[in-house]
């Protein structure tokens, strides 16, 4: 199953708070399921940029040692991706968004992400992916 890394508190958004649009500075032209891996990074400063964030669209993010990192933490779909203002507030200028829906969160599988989409072996993910 393709899967790709996203920087926390942002991977718990796209599960957790429905944020429908994923900001990257390059095209999606794959549709479809995808896993959503939570990175083991996040500095201080980063979460608080993003909590500032979230706060604006009313969305209480948890506490930064609470997040899961390093880890599969959910199923999102891939609908579309746009170069172009969109409704959501969860999009940024000048950044392709990739349009999400339908976010599951999954029992937290630990793996080592990557640059880019890749693939996770279907066996790891089977037991938790209904």
């Amino acid at each position: 199953m393709k899967a790709i890394t996203v920087r926390q508190p942002w991977a718990w958004a796209i599960i957790y708070a429905n944020k429908d649009i994923e900001n990257r500075g390059w095209a999606i032209h794959y549709r479809g399921d995808i896993l959503i891996h939570a990175a083991k990074g996040c500095t201080k400063k980063e979460y608080h940029s993003a909590l500032e964030f979230c706060q604006s669209l009313g969305v209480s993010l948890p506490e930064l040692n609470s997040l899961s990192r390093g880890q599969i933490i959910g199923v999102v779909t891939v609908v579309d991706c746009l170069f172009s203002p969109t409704a959501s507030g969860w999009g940024m200028a000048e950044q392709y968004h990739w349009k999400l829906a339908n976010p599951r969160s999954i029992t937290p599988i630990p793996y080592i992400g990557q640059l880019g989409l890749f693939d996770v072996p279907d066996e790891l993910v089977k037991a938790v992916i209904a």
